[in-house]
């Protein structure tokens, strides 16, 4: 009898030494299941005439969207400062666009689109590159669009700003924005950014800063360099699923600024990436501003004629990466002045990485 109720607790306490052990050591708890492929079906030709847009699909074959981007590229001729982004936005289909009412529009969405436009004058050169952040998480598996939109900007050198927040309990993946009409040739989206809906972050108008974490809200930033009075702004966030548990999912913002385009007819690039405690990158945003956006409400920057070329997953030194990277760590913007000097104008590029926790 004794030798039995000596054994017993022996037994009890290897059982709760070995369970402390299990929880002490972060990596046998849990490993970050989210997963990236990108998808791009490569360049198309356009736009080919003024005035004009091109709308191109990357698709999902299997798993979600959790962002997407776009490569409008230059052309070689003084006509470059025409070629501009018109939208980088999700797609239920490849085709369809989310312009109607507001709210949550689209679940489990696979595709995402890339829309160029063109000024006053263009170039044979002129392509445009869609991009897809095709997503995967053994938690998140789930996912649901939230637009908002509005009218504007009505006058030439204004930024209209709208910001779409994600539903209560759900994690931010990604976002992107639209400008409408295609044939205002000065009209374009100027920035497409993680925010938060707080006073902090002037409930949109500041974008979030580097280092910050589980951002709810994506802002759009439309910018026109003329009146009319039909332009409206489109801003989509990526939320994670309703009903999914994400207490230990986590989204880290990665955020670069740097000075420039300054003079006429010139481009700058910026890029930003995730380090290696930040979880894996799932989306980008991209902006050309008067600059300190993450501190000061959003302002323009220095020349109506301002405009994105690029923002999309890429490498180190700025360079798309190719259909079917799953290692893609960084995101790159590219912007481009006018054919007048635009000063006090400065670029700025946003990568989101998540640890899904699991």
């Amino acid at each position: 009898m004794r030798n039995f109720l000596l054994r017993r607790p022996v037994a009890g306490k290897a059982l709760i030494v070995g369970a402390l052990l299990a929880l002490s050591v972060p990596g046998t708890a849990y490993a970050n299941t989210v997963g990236v492929t990108v998808k791009t079906p490569g360049a198309t030709a356009g736009p080919v005439a003024a005035f004009s847009e091109i709308s191109t699909d990357a698709a999902c074959a299997s798993g979600l969207v959790s962002g997407g981007g776009i490569n409008q590229a230059i052309g070689t001729g003084s006509s470059s400062n025409g070629n501009k982004i018109n939208g980088t936005s999700p797609s239920p289909d490849g085709s369809t666009e989310y312009l109607g009412s507001t709210g949550v529009v689209g679940t489990d969405v696979t595709h995402w689109l890339g829309i160029g436009g063109s000024g006053g004058a263009v170039n044979a050169s002129f392509s445009s590159t869609p991009y897809a952040m095709c997503f995967g998480s053994s938690l998140i598996n789930h996912t649901q669009v939230v637009m908002n939109k509005l009218a504007g900007p009505t006058t030439g050198s204004t930024v209209g700003l709208v910001t779409a927040t994600c539903p209560a309990n759900t994690r931010l993946l990604g976002g992107g924005a639209r400008i409408t009409p295609a044939d205002v040739g000065s009209l374009k989206p100027i920035a497409s950014f993680p925010t938060f809906n707080n006073s902090a972050h002037g409930y949109g108008q500041k974008a979030a800063a580097d280092g910050e974490g589980n951002p709810d809200s994506w802002s759009a930033v439309g910018w026109n360099g003329g009146g009319n009075s039909d332009n409206t702004t489109y801003a989509y966030a990526i939320c994670s699923g309703n009903g999914i548990n994400i207490s230990g999912a986590t989204v880290k913002v990665r955020h670069s600024e740097v000075s420039g385009p300054t003079a006429a007819t010139a481009g700058q690039t910026v890029t930003v990436g995730c380090g290696g405690g930040d979880g894996k990158l799932i989306g980008g945003g991209a902006a050309i501003s008067g600059g300190s956006v993450t501190t000061t409400n959003f302002t323009g920057p220095g020349s109506q004629g301002d405009h994105l070329n690029g923002s999309y997953p890429s490498d180190s030194g700025g360079n798309p990466v190719a259909d079917g990277t799953t290692t893609a760590a960084y995101w790159s913007a590219t912007t481009h002045t006018g054919g007048v000097s635009s000063p006090s104008t400065y670029s700025d590029a946003w990568a989101l990485c998540a640890d899904d926790g699991v």
